[in-house]
């Protein structure tokens, strides 16, 4: 029977760890699995928790939104460990590309029985984030500048917070000059963002690649060019169903190995987590993490 060590961000979604966390843990004692609870105090603490937890043998839960998945998955990444996540935050855009079940009963099952996958991981370097492993995309632009409101919105929550931070951010926008480095090759654009994608999600159920994998050895770039912005509002619309592809202002491109830089001080995001701030370079981990899906 296996081994879990729940790795808890206590404020994902409004304090819904926890809440999350605890139907859960009794099915899965229930069915004879062990199970400790370990709460994080912030992102490095909880790598460290998971990185402990591997070297016990166990499973390592990530309890939480995005922002812990990729923490959690990110570190575990390169081992032998295995990963399952306990989705609880706004957007859970990983557990989504993953097909893992919204319902506890089924999630448990999953958690219990299911045979690890084996799925690519992304590693991202820059001035702040040298070595850092992380599970869904990097996003560059308006996006990460939308999810600086989102995160930090103390009135909103879910995606009444990712509706009203995009707002915000694109009301105030103006396109940036982006010079994107494709393995070796540089594409110089102009417009909102440049996504970086190993999961097709981001932003709370957007699907802004759908044709990414997550473990076919490469990361879809997708590039927003500029457009006028109304025009930007329905293609945020379109991502629900994948007709933005169809749009000459979005391109696509793919590779192993990716620069995004731009001519004035950008953030960028990794996982729903935003701290840094371009130039940075992210590279494809073929197989790097073994996950429950």
């Amino acid at each position: 029977m296996r081994q879990f060590t729940a790795v808890v961000n206590p404020t994902a979604g409004g304090s819904s760890g926890t809440a999350a966390l605890l139907p859960l843990a009794r099915i899965l004692r229930e069915a004879g699995a062990g199970l400790d609870t370990r709460y994080s105090r912030n992102l490095e603490h909880a790598r460290e928790l998971a990185r402990e937890a591997g070297r016990k043998g166990h499973v390592v839960l990530a309890v939480g939104g995005d922002g812990m998945a990729g923490c959690v998955g990110g570190a575990l990444s390169g081992t032998d460990t295995v990963l399952g996540l306990v989705p609880a935050g706004r957007g859970n855009d990983f557990a989504r590309a993953l097909g893992l079940p919204t319902d506890t009963a089924a999630l448990a099952a999953v958690l219990l029985d299911g045979t690890p996958r084996a799925v690519d991981t992304i590693r991202v370097e820059s001035a702040t984030h040298a070595g850092v492993s992380v599970l869904g995309s990097v996003y560059a632009g308006v996006d990460a500048v939308a999810n600086q409101h989102a995160n930090t919105s103390k009135l909103l929550r879910g995606a009444a917070s990712y509706y009203a931070g995009g707002l915000r951010a694109v009301a105030a926008w103006r396109p940036a000059e982006y010079r994107v480095t494709v393995d070796g090759v540089l594409h110089e654009r102009r417009g909102y963002t440049v996504v970086a994608a190993n999961s097709g999600y981001y932003g709370f159920g957007r699907n802004i690649a759908p044709r990414a994998r997550l473990d076919d050895g490469v990361l879809d770039v997708v590039v927003i060019r500029h457009a006028p912005k109304r025009l930007f509002f329905t293609m945020m619309n379109e991502l629900k169903t994948g007709a933005h592809l169809r749009r000459p202002e979005i391109e696509v491109l793919r590779g192993e190995e990716i620069r995004i830089e731009a001519e004035r001080t950008l953030p960028y995001g990794a996982d729903g987590e935003v701290d840094a701030t371009l130039p940075v370079t992210v590279r494809v981990q073929p197989g790097a993490l073994n996950v429950l899906a």
